[in-house]
């Protein structure tokens, strides 16, 4: 599923779990009106302590806090992970998910430590990422770092909305592939559940249609900005996705697979791999939030890694079974690889429901962003206008990203290649190193941090470059071309 998100604009709390609050030093509201909140200060002298604003009935439990944790993790990357193998390997795509993982639980971990400790130096409390970033770069040893540390925070935030837009141009082709397949095939969908069959069938309409049809609903729903109303569509959305996700899994275990499948795959798809696991393990942005919300904060390591170890099994399982079990004909998401009876065309419409709705929930963390900084700009008069205006116009833009780049494995690596690996595996080594440098931190940390961030740069850079190689020289394809719909 997508993220269920704690965001914090300035000295704002927005609580997603279950309404708005602001901290002592500003207050906010949802909705068409203007946000007044106090802006951060550069400076940590001027920093003065905060009464941490959680409040006995806001605060979630262990297992609540297990349940988003899945939640933030588990979206439509989680269906293109047996394509991601098919890339990489059948030995080398499960060990290099597994090292990922590890790599980024480790991550969200140093990101734990480093909030952890400068929200202590700072007397500060519910310190999020962006902030964590600007906070660390202030008390480095670099003068130059600390007179620009607010750059830190800027960096942070445009990558999140790049990270969030993406995802949610990811839903419009996800839906829209689906949609497709579920009516184009509905006059021959039968009772009996066979596999497919290799032919190529030609779409009666292009996935662009489908596209556009979508867009006007996704209009109306982002118009929704009660927190109340969002947290029903997450509940909504989190009983689709796991029944959609138990029935995935009860046909990827039944037999026959795939036999004889490549151990090692070419570097070039490997590339692609990257991207779309990284683009997967789209949670980074969540863990100061949840640990935020979580009523007892001390336990929050023991959900991370309970939680993202469950995580991993569960993305090397689909991954790995996917493969073997559709093999070759292994597409963009899982879905499009079921058989075509009335069982399984049900899991792609309650999937894609579930993805429905949580594109309102992914689509709040740039929403509020931007919206705030767009309608401080304008009269009280005029506020409500601008506000939905600019939520209309991010819709459109992940709507119109989604038509011009209709692949949605590309997609995929893309995204998760150009900012989910600067937030899940560059940025946040470096925050060790700039917050504890000057208390003797070690040159075996040191080297460690930076090996990390050198080796999600790389795949960074290459992992971009095959992406968008990949979208040049096929541009001229066709979405039935590019998703290759099986009848």
């Amino acid at each position: 599923m997508g993220k269920t998100s704690v965001l914090r604009k300035d000295n704002c709390e927005w609580n997603l779990f279950g309404g708005s609050k602001a901290s002592s030093k500003g207050s906010g509201s949802f909705g068409g009106r203007r946000h007044r909140c106090s802006s951060t200060s550069s400076s940590t002298s001027s920093v003065s302590p905060q009464k941490d604003p959680r409040g006995e009935a806001d605060a979630l439990l262990f297992m609540q806090i297990f349940i988003h944790l899945l939640k933030s993790n588990i979206g439509t990357g989680f269906l293109g992970l047996p394509l991601a193998v098919k890339n990489a390997g059948l030995l080398v795509g499960p060990v290099s998910l597994l090292a990922i993982g590890v790599f980024t639980v480790h991550c969200m971990d140093i990101l734990l430590n480093c909030a952890s400790h400068l929200t202590q130096r700072l007397q500060r409390s519910l310190v999020n990422y962006e902030e964590t970033t600007m906070y660390s770069l202030e008390t480095c040893p670099s003068p130059w770092l600390r007179t620009h540390a607010v750059w830190g925070r800027y960096v942070v935030s445009f990558l999140l909305i790049v990270t969030q837009l993406g995802f949610c141009s990811v839903y419009f082709m996800f839906m829209a592939d689906n949609l497709q397949q579920i009516i184009e095939e509905a006059h021959f969908t039968s009772n009996i559940c066979q596999p497919r069959q290799s032919l190529v069938m030609t779409p009666v309409l292009d996935a662009r249609f489908y596209m556009l049809t979508i867009l006007p609903f996704l209009i109306l729903l982002v118009l929704v900005q009660n927190a109340r109303v969002l947290s029903i569509f997450s509940t909504l959305a989190t009983i689709t996705t796991l029944g959609s996700l138990a029935l995935i899994f009860e046909y990827l275990v039944q037999l026959p697979r795939h036999s004889s499948l490549p151990l090692v795959a070419s570097w070039k798809t490997f590339l692609l791999f990257f991207g779309t696991a990284i683009f997967t393990f789209e949670g980074v942005g969540m863990v100061l939030p949840l640990k935020n919300q979580m009523k007892n904060p001390q336990q929050f390591p023991a959900v991370l890694y309970l939680g993202m170890s469950f995580v991993i099994f569960l993305y090397i399982c689909l991954g790995t079974l996917g493969y073997m079990k559709f093999g070759s004909d292994t597409q963009a998401s899982i879905t499009l690889n079921l058989p075509n009876c009335w069982l399984y065309q049900s899991v792609k419409l309650m999937y894609s429901v579930g993805i429905f709705f949580t594109y309102a929930l992914q689509f709040h963390i740039p929403a509020k962003i931007i919206v705030p900084y767009v309608v401080s700009r304008v009269s009280e008069n005029w506020a409500l206008f601008v506000d939905l205006t600019v939520r209309t116009a991010l819709v459109c833009l992940t709507c119109f990203s989604a038509v011009l780049i209709p692949r949605l494995d590309l997609v995929i690596s893309l995204v998760g290649s150009v900012s989910s690996s600067a937030l899940a595996l560059i940025i946040p080594p470096l925050l060790e190193i700039a917050t504890f440098y000057s208390e003797n931190m070690s040159c075996v940390t040191i080297a460690k941090d930076i090996m990390i961030s050198i080796l999600g740069l790389l795949g960074c850079v290459f992992g971009t470059y095959q992406a968008l190689h990949e979208m040049t020289s096929q541009a001229h394809f066709s979405m039935a071309n590019s998703t290759s719909v099986h009848t």
